[in-house]
């Protein structure tokens, strides 16, 4: 049984919770914070970030969700999420690179930064970080909107490890209030197709303590 280390709000554990829940592959949550656990994560990941996933019959260990999520895909058949051409499967890694590293540093970081680490530590958030954050998450819903406009999914044809990527940074910027949907309806439309799926379910059931997620957070309903 896999156990993956990982706290709620982390879009990478959840990109890789959202692929294994996809290809049918069991685990186990174990809560790991890595600005209080970081002892711990550095034993099983030199980095000491979450997600870890570790099998202790297999003795195995795999860290960083680029790498945990190429593993799954290369030892387990059943639905394929980085798939068709050479091309296509460039551009579904440009676009998981894109939001694991632009939308995570301009959006996702800075909302959990100065909504939630700051809450846990007792300092208060800086507006101005906040409205950049926001802005900048108008933007990318932007360009979701111009994707969806032009493909059935963010990468092409059929829903990939991209789509995964995308909504699982989406979510934790959702949760943190830190996204206006109102002027996007192909980027909401294609969320909440995403949202909607068994996969999803459990994150959107999970909740931090520091912080609660605005009303239409769990909605799935378009």
């Amino acid at each position: 049984m896999w156990h993956i280390y990982q706290f709620p709000l982390c879009p990478f554990s959840r990109k890789v919770r959202l692929l294994m829940s996809e290809k049918g592959l069991a685990y186990e949550l174990r809560t790991a914070w890595p600005w209080k656990d970081g002892e711990l994560l550095h034993q099983l990941n030199p980095a000491g970030r979450t997600p870890i996933l570790r099998d202790e019959e297999k003795d195995v260990t795999l860290s960083d969700s680029r790498a945990i999520c190429e593993y799954f895909e290369e030892t387990v058949d059943r639905a394929p999420l980085i798939s068709g051409t050479s091309a296509q499967r460039a551009e579904q890694r440009r676009l998981i690179a894109l939001f694991d590293e632009n939308f995570f540093g301009d959006v996702a970081a800075p909302l959990l930064s100065e909504k939630m680490i700051k809450r846990l530590s007792g300092a208060s958030p800086v507006a101005s970080a906040l409205r950049d954050a926001m802005k900048l998450g108008h933007d990318y819903l932007d360009y979701i909107d111009y994707l969806i406009d032009h493909r059935p999914w963010l990468a092409g044809p059929t829903m990939t490890l991209a789509d995964l990527t995308a909504a699982a940074h989406i979510s934790v910027a959702d949760y943190l209030s830190g996204l206006d949907w109102s002027s996007h309806k192909q980027a909401h439309g294609w969320y909440m197709v995403i949202k909607s799926r068994p996969s999803f379910g459990p994150l959107l059931k999970e909740r931090m303590d520091v912080i609660q997620p605005p009303r239409h957070y769990p909605d799935v309903d378009l």
